[in-house]
Parts: C-alpha cells; structure tokens; sequence
C-alpha cells in the first residue's frame, strides 16, 4: 500500500460506503413512491417504498464495484483512472398503470435526482452552518470527534451531487435518457434504441476519460466558493 494510511483509507471508505447507500436508497425509494402516487403499485408491493437500504443494495453494485473502485483511487498510480461508479437494485415500474403517462414518466425519472439534491441540500446547509459559527475551519484539516462528522457531511455534499449530476446525463439507462424520451418525437426512436445498446459503454468511456469531471468540477468550485464565502 505505499505511503498509504491504511487506517485513515479504512475510515474515510466506511463512511463513503454509509453515504453511498443512503444516497442509493434516497435515490431508488423516489422513484418507487412518485410512481405509486402516480397510480403503478408495482414497486410498492415489492416493498420499494421504503429508505430501508436492504430493500434497494445489490451486492455488486452497491457494495463491491464502489469498495474496489474506491481503493483503487487511494492507491493511485493508473489505478485512479479506475470509475468510482455504483448502482442500486433498478426499480420496477409498469407504466401501463400510470394516470397519465408523459407526466408520470418524467415525474419518476426524476424522483431520484431530486432526492439526491435533497441530501446534497442538507450536506451543504449543515456544512455551512458550522463553518459561518466557526465551529469548524474549511481551511484545516479537523481533528477528534468533529472529523468523521465533517468527512461525513463533505461525501453528502460532493457524492449526491455527482449522482444528480450523473444522473441527468442522456445515456440509457440513466434517468435523463428517459426524460428525453419523453420530448422526442417518434422519428428519434432509432436514436434511442442506438442508446439504449450501447449507452452503459458510452458512460463507462466518459466516466474514465473524464468527460463528467468537466462538468462536475465547475460546479465543486461554485459549492466551495459558497461555502468559504459569508453571505452577510
């Protein structure tokens, strides 16, 4: 492992681990419930509505891509070029039973972004707040009891964040794909099936070419700035 703190890495991947699940969990159990209140029982009755992370973990997904990725990262070397990638069980929906369609389809689609952003909302405020009260200070590194509560809240931030972000991407089978389904006339359909056989390629390219650092780096900095920066 190098000059590598094994204990410090153990750490900080536990608490990427609980974030990634509440935020995979916050994520799955919005798109459930928004298609319950939309008239499709399917997932309901599967028992998806629920923060229960059990309900939404699958093994490869949730828990051992993440864990490897993650180490991989802290290593370094070409090992960082490694995605830091993770999904949870799909939800099921039966469009069939929703109330109205083109509302409903988009409504879900992006349920599970905006409990993301919820989650990223609350990572920041509470972020905010104890750096405006000088609890702690952004520009050192804290120590004792307050560091796993702020390496807590900086994961709540940065990770649902990049999820939402991510999310919105249109390349099946992420949630902004099917947005755009949504608005495109009957003539893209080719086009989407194109998409929809090779997008999880295409987002495993972009993801370790860097493409999605462009667009997410930008927006770490305005967060950042926001956050060293007095509002009064």
């Amino acid at each position: 492992m190098g000059n590598i703190d094994v204990l410090d890495l153990v750490s900080h991947l536990l608490i990427y681990m609980v974030v990634l699940v509440l935020a995979i969990s916050v994520h799955e159990a919005g798109h459930a419930w928004v298609s319950y209140k939309n008239g499709d029982d399917t997932a309901y009755m599967l028992g998806r509505v629920t923060l229960n992370p059990v309900a939404h973990t699958d093994p490869i997904g949730t828990l051992l891509i993440p864990i490897i990725s993650f180490v991989f990262g802290a290593v370094g070397g070409g090992l960082e070029r490694i995605p830091l990638i993770g999904w949870g069980k799909p939800t099921p929906v039966n469009p069939r039973k929703w109330r109205n369609y083109k509302v409903a389809n988009v409504m879900v689609s992006i349920a599970g972004i905006c409990g993301n952003l919820i989650l990223a909302v609350i990572g920041f405020v509470s972020l905010k707040t104890l750096i405006a009260t000088g609890v702690i200070d952004i520009r050192a590194e804290e120590t004792g009891l307050m560091r796993p509560f702020v390496i807590f809240l900086s994961y709540l931030l940065t990770l649902n964040v990049s999820l939402a972000v991510f999310n919105l991407l249109p390349f099946p089978p992420l949630d902004g794909s099917k947005v755009l389904a949504t608005f495109l006339p009957e003539s893209a359909q080719p086009m989407i099936a194109l998409l929809e056989q090779y997008g999880f390629l295409i987002l495993l390219l972009l993801v370790y070419w860097g493409v999605l650092g462009y667009i997410i780096g930008p927006i770490f900095s305005l967060l950042g700035y926001l956050l060293i920066t007095p509002w009064f």
